[in-house]
């Protein structure tokens, strides 16, 4: 089995600031990690250079058996799921929810003049549908909720039938009805044993859905710690990664944490 992604050293500068530093980090394809670290950390730095969009200005990227700067990214990007804040502010308000979805197999946002066939139109009714949102398909985008954006944005993300998903704070302005709806969601897809290797980025371990199965914690660009959730989700690593004395709990496969008193 190949990782999905293997990076060795990789290290991302913006002039003379260091936004990653000297990372080490493999995912397996039939793993489930969590990126969890305060503002700042460089977590969504750290999913832009696994999503094909950034290069590392040192070290190596290795992402799906490809080394990011020996690869045409733009043949590497269809085999990636993504879902983040800044690809959601480009989608055309008025486009159709079911052309947000099906625009994903030539990789744009916003129809123009692409044709698409039955299967490709039947898939992404499928994905409404497996996500919930099938009655949504006639409504522009635009109109629809933020917990619903996210589960559209989700869709389109596995439009393409991607061997990884990446998913950017997609809990992020939920309501606590809405956060928990997505939890469930998610945790169905990562105990999906066909779905591709997934993921999510994370300020709270609350939205950590189970099933997953990694954790990576970021502080100042760099690693706390990384591996399986049962060997690193622990009061103490959470508190260098935060920065702060906190007391975690688990309960029913979910986690919760809060400041020490």
């Amino acid at each position: 089995m190949d990782p999905v992604l293997q990076f060795a050293g990789v290290t991302v500068r913006r002039g003379e600031a260091t936004l990653l530093d000297d990372v080490d980090w493999t995912v397996e394809e039939d793993e489930r990690w969590v990126i969890l670290g305060p503002n700042g950390a460089g977590k969504t730095t750290l999913v832009q250079v696994a999503s094909a969009n950034i290069h590392p200005s040192d070290g190596v990227a290795g992402v799906l058996n490809e080394v990011l700067g020996a690869v045409d990214v733009f043949e590497l990007r269809p085999r990636i799921g993504l879902t983040s804040a800044a690809l959601a502010e480009r989608i055309p308000r008025h486009e159709l929810v079911r052309d947000v979805v099906v625009s994903a197999s030539y990789s744009v946002l916003g129809r123009w003049r692409e044709v698409y066939d039955d299967l490709d139109h039947d898939r992404a009714a499928e994905l409404l549908a497996d996500l919930g949102v099938a009655r949504l398909a006639e409504r522009t985008f635009g109109t629809l909720s933020e917990g619903e954006r996210k589960r559209v944005q989700i869709a389109r993300a596995l439009m393409t039938d991607p061997e990884l998903l990446i998913l950017d704070e997609p809990a992020a302005g939920l309501d606590l009805g809405g956060r928990e709806d997505l939890v469930v969601t998610l945790s169905g897809l990562a105990m999906d044993e066909e779905a591709p290797a997934m993921i999510m980025v994370s300020h709270h371990v609350e939205e950590i859905p189970p099933g997953f199965t990694h954790a990576l914690m970021l502080r100042e660009g760099r690693v706390v710690v990384a591996g399986p959730l049962e060997h690193v989700m622990t009061a103490e690593n959470l508190s260098e990664t935060f920065g702060l004395p906190l007391a975690l709990e688990q309960h029913d496969e979910r986690w919760a944490a809060r400041r020490a008193t």
